[in-house]
């Protein structure tokens, strides 16, 4: 009795020094299993050959599992209704006036309700928490059987009973970093079931078959719980604003083109070529300009040698031009392609209007 008060207090203090709750909000569901470890029970014994005392009854560690529906409410403390089950089988009894063998399992079922405390320690990862709960458990011995080593006497109980029931709760969630609202648990449960409960069967030994029972104490029940829980109001986390389309560099400004035509065998401008000329070169004020090409060249009459030259003749014919409409001359690139590079195909000695230009190149 005073270990589980202790217990008990441990758990009632623990809330007020918490720094901080972490709050679940709403609804959550939770189960886990684990590790039954049954603190061996007293019990009164009723039959012949028994007699009618003490006696205790020795378990093995067995297993435990439970399923929790409960709800937060924002600050820190959540409420929940858990059903649990508990197993572990008899090794013998203890106390009796001789010997025993004794075999069966003794089953725990129940359903409590919970309040428990979470707490924020400043580390993001864990949450500890503290609880207490209170509510019903029946017990089965379930083909449970004790004999005398070596003697007449022995006893067979399968039966159920039911008490009240009280329990401690010290455990911590760890979160799941990619799923909000998922976290796995782990905690340590004492549970007391009052005691009281009734368990009755057959002797034998003596007379023949008679009544026996058992009259259980206080079960005392240290469990840990591995678990997992999932709260359904996590607000999940506001996605990465996403990256800035990257802004294309603007494309470099299309080269613009003006041809000026001349008359046959000529290098001289016409006002219609000046007018062309002007134009380009008010154009290039406005634009952001690397260099102006200016290229020259002529149709297929006359010989390369002489078309070559007259070429160049043109082209520079318009730089002079293009200067004097105010490029800089230091942006003029001037070449002379003679009778290639036409803008009509045609056969050699032919004088075609067409081929006869300059070309402004504004890049």
């Amino acid at each position: 009795m005073r270990f589980r008060g202790a217990i008990l207090a441990t758990a009632l203090l623990a809330a007020p020094v918490a720094a901080m709750a972490q709050p679940i909000t709403g609804m959550y569901i939770g189960a886990g299993a684990g590790l039954h470890a049954p603190q061996d029970p007293k019990a009164t014994a009723y039959g012949p050959g028994f007699g009618t005392g003490q006696v205790g009854l020795n378990e093995d560690f067995g297993f435990n599992s439970n399923l929790a529906v409960g709800y937060g409410i924002g600050n820190g403390f959540r409420f929940e209704i858990e059903g649990d089950i508990m197993r572990s089988d008899l090794r013998h009894l203890t106390g009796t006036p001789f010997p025993t063998a004794s075999s069966g399992a003794i089953r725990t079922w129940g359903v409590m309700a919970n309040a428990i405390y979470d707490m924020d320690v400043g580390v993001p990862w864990i949450y500890p928490y503290v609880g207490v709960g209170a509510g019903y458990q029946w017990t089965k011995l379930n083909s449970v059987t004790s004999a005398q080593v070596g003697g007449p006497f022995g006893a067979a109980i399968d039966s159920q009973s039911g008490a009240f029931a009280g329990q401690a709760i010290v455990g911590a969630s760890f979160p799941v970093p990619r799923v909000p609202g998922l976290s796995v648990t782990a905690d340590y449960r004492f549970m007391d079931i009052l005691g009281g409960e009734k368990f009755t069967g057959q002797s034998t030994g003596g007379a023949g078959l008679e009544p026996a029972m058992l009259k259980m104490h206080n079960q005392f029940n240290h469990d840990v719980v591995i678990g997992v829980r999932y709260a359904f109001n996590v607000p999940r986390p506001a996605a990465a604003p996403m990256a800035p389309a990257p802004v294309a560099a603007p494309a470099p400004a299309p080269a613009r083109s003006y041809l000026v035509f001349f008359d046959w065998d000529k290098a001289d401008l016409t006002d219609r070529a000046k007018s062309i000329v002007k134009e380009a070169a008010d154009n290039s004020t406005r634009v952001q300009v690397t260099r102006i090409e200016v290229n020259g060249y002529t149709d297929t009459s006359g010989k390369s040698e002489y078309n070559q030259a007259l070429s160049v003749r043109r082209a520079k014919a318009v730089a002079g031009e293009l200067v004097h409409d105010g490029v800089p001359e230091s942006a003029i690139n001037i070449q002379g392609f003679g009778d290639t590079h036409l803008l009509v195909a045609t056969g050699p000695g032919v004088r075609e209007p067409q081929n006869r230009r300059v070309e402004i190149i504004i890049r």
